[in-house]
């Protein structure tokens, strides 16, 4: 292999150790903490999670912008001195953000719970933000061992608390929200070690330069915006659900959600290594990638869909109290397929591109939709099922919508692949839903090797770029 591949394979290989840690605790929390505390207590946890899901979006695209500026560059070539003033800049940002945060909470908040929650939102928030712009220096400058290793931190803390707390009797979501916490913040004190030559300085070296960060979060906040606006799409649905029906409601589908979403923590980290990587490469060999590696990621995924049968048996017998909604994972399962897509190859290379107003377009259209369909269903209609189908048909609108956009640009043909995909998620879905079983295993199974055999002729071509890329 030549030196690129050998890299490349390092890095994936961190990012791979590491999230499949991260896979794995996700699964034990999920698995484990709905077993042992009441639904009401999982809903304010979600709630928790929910809310802290956005925050990232309160530096106002600043991380993004020198994520985007400085993707592609070696770490010993950036301008620490100036990393260093940003840093510090954003940090005090973040401080006056979270009091606004807090303050307007107490005045306003009158739920316990809920006032707990949004104080510990502004928590995490300062301590997300901040670490934010460490690991997007660390992502852009292809330093995935170290930001691998932050990730590892975080999640195997989280989870070792939480399993400290459950064992000694602790049941209260409070507890398991301070356990989230202080894992980011321990990930956050390594994460500055990492990158201790940006953010330890003499104060002398300090200095406010705003047009840098004017530069910044004019760049980011459009990818900031497309963002938002992609947690919208879902958000909107999930916000509706919340309000319409009753917060363990909103917590069963979470959890429905969150196993659906198991392999996206997979996908998003191979995303990360190919933004730095596919910057460095020359834009005539973009469009041959983007082939490949479309065919790499698609048949698998398709194929990954199989797994929800045993998931469900098993699950149904784990948490029987949850069994009403486990149903719900025929109708979700397939938001791996159109998410991938996205994460690992549409939004990378639309980034690559610096096609962040196409992004935020698309995702805004999609959001429309979203809120259309949100009302319908859930103030008219009133009806979850509908709710819930309306996810996957809006992700995959999304999907389908950018990668039509992207196949223009790149000048690659896509449409048949795009149809098919989506015959492949309906049959799986229909089949879900209103078969038994086995009956689904044997039909989807024979769908599958279908697809195989009429994808033949380009997954030996994928396998011969791959084996070429790799001896460079």
């Amino acid at each position: 292999m030549n030196n690129k591949a050998i890299t490349f394979v390092k890095n994936f290989s961190y990012t791979l150790s590491s999230n499949l840690i991260s896979i794995l605790i996700s699964t034990l929390v999920i698995l484990i903490v709905p077993k042992l505390i009441g639904v009401e207590e999982y809903g304010y946890w979600q709630l928790y999670l929910f809310y802290s899901s956005y925050v990232g979006f309160l530096h106002f695209g600043w991380n993004d912008g020198i994520y985007l500026r400085f993707g592609g560059k070696e770490y010993k070539e950036l301008n620490k001195n100036l990393l260093f003033s940003q840093f510090w800049m954003l940090a005090i940002f973040q401080v006056l953000i979270g009091l606004i945060i807090i303050v307007i909470s107490i005045v306003f908040s009158t739920d316990v719970n809920k006032l707990f929650i949004l104080k510990m939102t502004a928590l995490c928030m300062l301590i997300v933000n901040v670490r934010l712009m460490l690991i997007y220096i660390l992502q852009c400058t292809n330093r995935i061992k170290e930001y691998a290793q932050i990730t590892m931190m975080e999640k195997v803390l989280y989870c070792c608390l939480i399993l400290i707390f459950l064992l000694v009797g602790i049941r209260e979501f409070q507890i398991l929200i301070i356990a989230d916490i202080m894992g980011k913040l321990i990930a956050l004190i390594y994460s500055i070690y990492c990158c201790r030559d940006i953010v330890f300085k003499k104060v002398s070296a300090f200095y406010f330069n705003f047009r840098e960060t004017f530069d910044n979060i004019n760049v980011g906040i459009k990818l900031m915006f497309a963002n938002i606006a992609s947690m919208f799409i879902i958000g909107i649905v999930r916000f509706g659900i919340e309000r319409t029906w009753d917060v363990s409601t909103f917590g069963k589908v979470s959890l429905t959600l969150s196993i659906s979403n198991f392999m996206m923590v997979f996908i998003n980290a191979v995303g990360i290594i190919m933004f730095p990587i596919l910057r460095r490469t020359n834009e005539e060999k973009l469009p041959n990638v983007y082939t490949t590696m479309r065919t790499f990621l698609m048949v698998p995924l398709l194929g990954l869909l199989l797994a929800y049968y045993p998931l469900k048996v098993i699950l149904s017998g784990w948490l029987p109290q949850y069994s009403d909604s486990l149903q719900y994972m025929a109708l979700l399962f397939p938001l791996c397929v159109y998410e991938g897509k996205m994460a690992l190859l549409i939004n990378t290379y639309l980034k690559t591109l610096r096609k962040e107003k196409l992004m935020l377009a698309i995702n805004l259209v999609s959001v429309v939709l979203s809120i259309f369909l949100t009302i319908m269903f859930t103030i008219f209609l009133k009806d979850l099922s509908l709710v819930i189908v309306s996810i996957v048909v809006l992700l995959a609108f999304r999907c389908a919508l950018a990668e039509l956009f992207l196949s223009k640009i790149l000048n690659v043909s896509v449409s048949k692949d795009i149809l098919l995909e989506m015959a492949m998620v309906l049959i799986f879905i229909i089949l879900g839903w209103f078969a038994t079983l086995w009956v689904g295993i044997v039909i989807y199974l024979v769908a599958y090797c279908s697809y195989l055999l009429f994808k033949k002729k380009d997954i030996k071509f994928t396998l011969k770029n791959v084996n070429q890329l790799m001896r460079g």
